[in-house]
Order: structure tokens, then sequence, then C-alpha cells
């Protein structure tokens, strides 16, 4: 185990809480806290389940299960998950004032030593922790949805951040099994950067009328050997998700290769989010 003996997780969404099972079945002390009960009540079902499905796999035993639970505890406020935390990992929305407000009430929480990160995947690092006091101590931990499958932690290197907790939080994704790279910070880093590329040209393509969503995603799983299609990707990740990321990096980047097609935007309009709602690109009723 690395040196994050207690790893404190804000915000028990599809990200933290993936985050959350991934430390916990590691070693890892973990408290997970979000301002929504209900939310932070599924949460702790879905990491019960997910384990569930890993003995069902082979992949975890009962006792590993019960050990695990044991180390996973929930909490409304983010104080009392802060108490003792060597690491933070903020997984709330993708916005700005939102992730500002949450790293400045961390800091004034944490001790002096705590590392804080942002699972953010398009804002940079720097803007987040420029209210901080030791922006030295910031850092991006970007994982990918999701978590216990995605052998991928992107490190975001922002302005000030310390070469120590570089190493550290590097030193802490490889204990979870994750493999590292470590990149500078500007939007989008180097995975959303490429990643939204490919994700709204095949939007694109579907509203142009060129084929259909399932052959568009099967062109680059049997052309390109892509494990996933960027339209099902998309869908998995949540299309509010690519929409705020793809805003994000048309507003900083100036680049129309980023504007977000009108499908998109009209998918989410009408609550069309991918999996998490059922619909999307794709019908996932009997997946959800």
């Amino acid at each position: 185990m690395s040196g994050v003996a207690k790893l404190a997780v804000v915000g028990a969404g599809t990200m933290g809480h993936g985050i959350a099972y991934v430390a916990a079945a590691a070693g890892c002390a973990v408290a997970l806290t979000d301002a929504d009960p209900a939310v932070l009540a599924r949460a702790r079902a879905q990491i019960a389940g997910a384990f569930t499905k890993a003995i069902e796999k082979g992949k975890a035993t009962a006792q590993q299960r019960d050990q695990a639970l044991a180390r996973l505890t929930t909490h409304e406020t983010m104080a009392a998950a802060m108490s003792g935390a060597d690491l933070a990992i903020e997984a709330v929305p993708e916005r700005l004032d939102l992730k500002r407000r949450i790293f400045a009430e961390l800091e004034s929480l944490s001790r002096g030593d705590t590392i804080l990160a942002s699972n953010t995947s398009s804002i940079p690092i720097s803007e987040i922790a420029s209210a901080l006091e030791r922006p030295g101590r910031a850092v991006g931990l970007h994982f990918f949805n999701p978590v216990p499958v995605m052998r991928l932690v992107e490190v975001v290197r922002g302005v000030e951040t310390s070469d120590e907790t570089v190493r550290a939080v590097r030193e802490f994704a490889e204990s979870l099994g994750k493999t590292t790279i470590v990149v500078r910070d500007t939007p989008g880093f180097a995975t959303s950067r490429l990643g939204v590329v490919l994700g709204l040209e095949a939007i694109r393509m579907l509203e142009q009328g060129v084929a259909s969503a399932e052959d568009i995603d099967r062109a680059m799983e049997l052309g390109y050997n892509h494990p996933m299609g960027p339209l099902r990707l998309t869908d998995l990740v949540g299309l509010d998700v690519r929409l705020s990321i793809a805003e994000t990096l048309h507003a900083a980047l100036g680049d129309d290769t980023y504007r977000p097609p009108a499908l998109l935007r009209e998918k989410v309009r009408a609550g069309q989010l991918g999996r998490k709602t059922g619909q999307g690109f794709y019908t996932w009723e009997q997946e959800r």
C-alpha cells in the first residue's frame, strides 16, 4: 500500500463511488461523502453490488468484500470525511465554481500535508486551485469510467504542483493496480482532448446520416481495434458529461473541432444522457 492510509472522496456519483470501491478493495480506509443522503446511500449499495459481481466472477472472496466494506465509511459532511485524511479526491460535476468552492473547503478542513486532488477531465487544475493557500499540494487525478475496469489514471501537474505531490499520487494510483501518465495542465489534458475529438466527430457523422450508430462504432472496434466504439463510450460516460467537456474545451481552445454538435445538445435537453438514464445513442433499459 502507498503512503495514503486514509482517502476521502467528495461526491458519491458514478466516478466517486467507483474510486471509493477500488481504494477500499486495495486496502485503503475510505471516507465517502456527498451532500445528498440518497446519493450516498445508493453509492454504498452500488459498491456492495460491485463486490457481489466480483465474487460471482471469482475476482474476490466474501471475506475480502467484508473487509473492504468495513474500511468504507459514508458521511454527510466533508468535515467528518476529512478527519485524518492523507488524500482527498473531489469527484463533483464539471463546474469550475463548484470545484473551487470544494477545494477551498477541503483545504480549511485538512492537515497541511494532505493532498487535494480533482478528478476533473477537462478543467485546468491551476484554475481550480487558484484560491488555495498551499497550491503545491493540489493535483489532477483523472480516473476513467468504469473505474474498476479502466487501467489508466492521468496525473495532471498544475503550475505550482510540487514534485512530492506528483510522486505521492502516482504511488497511490499504482497501489490500486493502475498505470499512470503525467501531463501538463492544459484544457482537456491528453485523454479528454483526444477522446472528445473522436466522440464529437462520431456524433456529427450520425447527425449527417453517414452510418448508423452501430456501424460507426463497429468501424472503430474492428477497423482500429478499439475495445468500444465512440458512441457507446459516450453513452457510458454520459452525454451531459461529454457536452460539458466539449463546451469547456471549445471555450478554452477556440477551436471549432470541439464545438458540440446540435444532436448532442438535443439529446441532453431531452434527458437522454446515456446508460444512466436508459437512453442515449443506444437503449440501455436491459443493462441499467
